[in-house]
């Protein structure tokens, strides 16, 4: 691949998880590698062997190779069947590809869970001081070809019977699921789309007059 001159000797690193805010991270990276005139890097990591991902995580990665091919990224990175921390992973990559620069989505789970929940920035920053670290809250906006969305705003699920969850504004403890909710613009009622964490996923379910009845993941660009 053509080396981009780097005058700046700068280097940006992409950390993507399996979700809808794969593209939207990369993209950043794409525009601040572009300014810099510096290679792009993107890198994810998963605990199983790559030949063991499902169908929907495979589907992620053959987006990001597209998108970074588009992108001209210098290499799109799979860390599979990985037991070491997150931070670790992404230090060791940092060093290998002289990166100054590391993007990462605010939304961590799964493989960033405990990145998040036991101040691994901090240790992250111990492991390379010397690299700039830029945390990218989830997007709160949805854009695709045919509908337009209002931005986002924070929303609870509530269980109601057996197969149904009722769309609450307010946090009570009833509340299964947090989340933001995109309305749909042009329409009186609550409907839209929910976009919520779900296991080691980002899930986004479609809600029609403030109830989600269906949780099949729904497709959209952010």
């Amino acid at each position: 691949m053509f080396k981009k001159k780097n005058p700046m000797n700068e280097g940006i690193l992409v950390c993507v998880y399996f979700g809808p805010n794969g593209e939207r991270l990369i993209k950043r990276g794409c525009k601040i590698a572009e300014a810099f005139d510096c290679p792009l890097y993107i890198l994810t990591i998963d605990s199983k062997p790559f030949d063991e991902l499902d169908a929907e995580k495979s589907n992620y990665i053959n987006k990001w190779k597209r998108l970074a091919q588009e992108c001209s990224a210098e290499e799109f990175i799979i860390k599979d069947n990985e037991e070491r921390r997150a931070y670790k992973v992404i230090a060791e990559v940092a060093r290998e590809k002289g990166i100054t620069q590391i993007i990462i989505g605010q939304a961590v789970h799964s493989a960033w869970e405990q990145f998040a929940k036991e101040s691994s920035i901090n240790s992250l920053i111990l492991e390379i001081p010397f690299v700039d670290i830029h945390i990218v809250s989830v997007a709160r906006h949805l854009k695709d070809p045919y509908c337009n969305y209002h931005k986002g705003v924070r929303a609870y699920l509530v269980k109601e019977g057996k197969k149904e969850y009722r769309l609450v504004f307010k946090y009570i403890n009833d509340a299964e699921y947090e989340g933001i909710f995109f309305k749909e613009v042009g329409t009186d009622f609550n409907n839209g789309i929910f976009r919520f964490i779900k296991g080691n996923q980002t899930i986004q379910v479609e809600v029609i007059e403030d109830f989600v009845r269906d949780f099949t993941n729904v497709e959209l660009e952010t």
